[in-house]
């Protein structure tokens, strides 16, 4: 996988959940089992925010040739999709969201390993 790819397919999960969680927490959280009263739709409206943040960095860095700021994009990403992981994975274990969830995981396990690849590459 190339480097363009992985910041392309990362840009456009992040404007999907980008939207639902800024828009549609309630209804995305309900679909995974889990229930949000008006103190958990505020971080998750935030952890929504976040995604356009991350969505931003990953659109425009796609076409960035070889240079000093890929390695450290890409490490930024592992790490946080390494904590999304962990953190989702534990979550779906502990009964909060349903089978759903591990879709959740898997997206996370899925952009770890692609930055955990470039990064073993030294692209």
């Amino acid at each position: 996988m190339s480097f363009k790819t992985l910041m392309i397919m990362k840009a456009v999960v992040c404007l999907m959940f980008g939207v639902l969680l800024v828009f549609f927490p309630r209804w995305l959280l309900g679909l995974m089992g889990a229930s949000l009263d008006a103190a958990g739709t505020y971080p998750a409206r935030e952890y929504g925010a976040a995604f356009f943040g991350t969505l931003m960095l990953t659109w425009f860095a796609r076409g960035a040739g070889s240079s000093e700021a890929r390695r450290p994009i890409l490490l930024d990403l592992l790490v946080y999709d390494a904590i999304g992981f962990v953190v989702t994975t534990l979550t779906v274990l502990s009964g909060v969201l349903n089978w759903l969830g591990w879709g959740i995981v898997a997206v996370y396990a899925f952009f770890t390993a692609g930055s955990a690849y470039l990064l073993a590459r030294k692209t």
